[in-house]
């Protein structure tokens, strides 16, 4: 995107980020993405114009769909989708890629999963599946019932994961979504967490399209009090609410954690939205999955085996050290949520539905004069 990330527009915000600030700076983790851009005037179902995509988040890269990571989820409010986190709260496990995209493309990304990990991890595929999806509405700008998200467009957002730098703005699952009555979709951020002698990584992927024009705090800064102008939330609550439109965040960590630790830690992620100042509209769907790459968990088969009758040995967090990690929790997704801000440009859609981009150089006057 054109615009520069928190960081770099010159604003300090606390904890000690990883080389990219990004999810992928824990070891092994992947981001894809596939963004539809087309067409301009009035919606035509099945036609355009479009604004949508694809994200998805391979935990251990391709090389280790099927292996799993301990995870826990949480929810702040209900009123969302993310398949899979019966069987997440059941096992406390998950092993295929987690795929993030808007409301009524759910079915096609979970068929896409299916079909991508028959055709490249074929061992896996013998087993059931049930794929982690979770949507954020992008039906403001996007023709969301012309199912122009496809399960070929899901398998070539998993062909295209890989580590390193993560696009961020109106990209993959974020194109069509807004935040706080601005450009959002999506962002990331990581820090790094000491503990002993060892040094552990916590990463997290936002999908914003939540928020509330008056509610926005930057860098703990009420801007929003003030950027009343150009809303186009404020003027259309008909065709959607201010507020409403849902968050997504998947963290990742390479600390070992228990199942029950990944979904504490998933539970602190209201804390870093609130930062960014959301009371959690009715009408978003506030859904966190949280995960742990560490090799620890389950040795072979998820199926009884002859003569595998023996206990399995783990290395984890103690309880009573988690609060750093909580932290950085908070204080990344907090920071993913200004980058997919702060990077954004101005988005037109279907109808003629505009969403501004946040002005950046505005926020940065009254976060440094304090008015």
């Amino acid at each position: 995107m054109a615009g520069r990330r928190v960081r770099q527009a010159g604003l300090h915000l606390p904890g000690e980020p990883g080389p990219h600030n990004a999810i992928t700076d824990v070891p092994g983790v992947e981001v894809g993405a596939v963004t539809l851009i087309e067409g301009s005037g009035p919606l035509r179902t099945g036609h355009g114009p479009v604004r949508t995509g694809v994200t998805a988040v391979l935990p251990r890269g391709r090389a280790g769909v099927g292996h799993p990571c301990a995870a826990g989820m949480a929810v702040l409010n209900g009123n969302g989708e993310m398949t899979g986190a019966a069987f997440v709260e059941e096992v406390g496990l998950l092993d295929l890629p987690i795929m993030l995209t808007n409301s009524h493309a759910v079915g096609a990304c979970h068929r896409g999963v299916v079909d991508w990990v028959s055709a490249h991890v074929p061992q896996r595929a013998q087993r059931w599946m049930l794929p982690v999806v979770a949507e954020t509405y992008d039906g403001f700008l996007n023709d969301i019932n012309g199912d122009h998200v496809t399960p070929a467009v899901a398998a070539a957002a998993m062909d295209a994961a890989r580590g390193g730098p993560v696009a961020e703005g109106s990209v993959g699952g974020g194109t069509g979504m807004n935040c706080y009555g601005y450009t959002g979709g999506t962002g990331t951020s990581s820090r790094q967490v000491p503990f002993g002698a060892d040094r552990y990584t916590l990463g997290v992927l936002v999908q914003a399209n939540f928020g509330a024009r008056r509610e926005l705090v930057v860098a703990g800064h009420p801007v929003g009090r003030r950027l009343t102008d150009d809303d186009p939330f404020a003027a259309s609550a008909a065709v959607q609410p201010a507020g409403a439109g849902s968050v997504i965040v998947v963290v990742a960590t390479d600390a070992p954690l228990l199942p029950g630790q990944c979904k504490a830690l998933a539970r602190r992620v209201p804390l870093g939205l609130a930062r960014t100042g959301t009371s959690g509209s009715h009408f978003s769907g506030d859904l966190f999955l949280a995960l742990s790459t560490a090799e620890q968990h389950v040795s072979g088969s998820q199926y009884p085996q002859p003569g595998d009758e023996r206990l399995e040995q783990m290395s984890l967090v103690p309880w009573r050290h988690l609060d750093r990690f909580f932290e950085a929790c908070v204080q990344a997704v907090e920071e993913a949520v200004l980058n997919a801000l702060f990077v954004n440009a101005e988005m037109v859609g279907r109808d003629g539905h505009r969403v501004p981009a946040l002005p950046v150089g505005r926020v940065l006057e009254m976060v440094r004069t304090g008015r």
